[in-house]
């Protein structure tokens, strides 16, 4: 056992992993809405419900935890990425045809919707993300070299399988963060759309219209595609 570790822990308290998990979701929210430099460990420790030396004990330190906060949106992503993309790292098999990798495009962009829109939890990774994006740091580095870019690629080869037109060209890496920033709208822009469409909440419902939408969108741009390579 660790020498600093808590100890004379009652009964009922939380199991390390318990305030493990806590304090990333503590710090998920209060690093995506005040910023890195803005948090203080006395706050995160709270919005845990966490002793502030569990910290230290479970990161190492405020900057250890925004790490682990930016590995935690890694792994989730990465998971809900390869359910409709496969393993990023297990050995390549053969490439699909052109309709497989069709379906396959489909398939991400529903996914997509349906965990950006209706995932609780969606709301503070995004959170997260888009305060990284205005103020970098090694987290981000850390995200992009694990979802944004590998991701992102793997999509632009689908692109080339089901069009023909090449993966890392400008014109189609842009078309793909057309489509991923479409879907990302619905939770930045969340209630903004509540309120227009009259909806009481974003939910399993309203992500299957969200992703009807979407993915008409989709099958017109490949039709476009397909007139223009004839």
């Amino acid at each position: 056992m660790k020498s600093n570790e808590p100890t004379n822990r009652p009964a009922s308290a939380p199991s390390a992993e318990q305030t493990r998990k806590a304090l990333i979701g503590a710090a998920l929210k209060l690093f995506g809405g005040k910023g890195f430099d803005g948090t203080s460990t006395r706050e995160l420790a709270a919005a845990a419900g966490a002793n502030i030396g569990s910290i230290a004990y479970h990161f190492g330190g405020k900057e250890g935890l925004h790490m682990a906060a930016a590995d935690h949106i890694v792994e989730t992503v990465q998971t809900m990425a390869r359910q409709a993309l496969g393993d990023f790292d297990a050995p390549r098999a053969a490439p699909p045809d052109a309709e497989t990798a069709r379906e396959q495009l489909f398939q991400v962009l529903e996914r997509m919707i349906h965990f950006v829109v209706a995932r609780p939890e969606s709301g503070e990774i995004v959170q997260f993300l888009l305060r990284e994006l205005a103020h970098p740091s090694a987290a981000l580095d850390r995200i992009y070299a694990g979802v944004f870019e590998p991701v992102h690629k793997r999509l632009c080869t689908l692109w080339e399988l089901a069009t023909g037109e090449a993966a890392e060209s400008e014109e189609t890496r842009l078309i793909m963060f057309t489509l991923i920033g479409q879907v990302v709208y619905f939770r930045i822009g969340r209630e903004a759309v509540r309120r227009r469409m009259g909806w009481c909440d974003l939910g399993t419902m309203e992500a299957e219209r969200i992703a009807a939408i979407a993915k008409a969108n989709l099958a017109a741009i490949l039709a476009v595609r397909e007139e223009l390579a004839k």
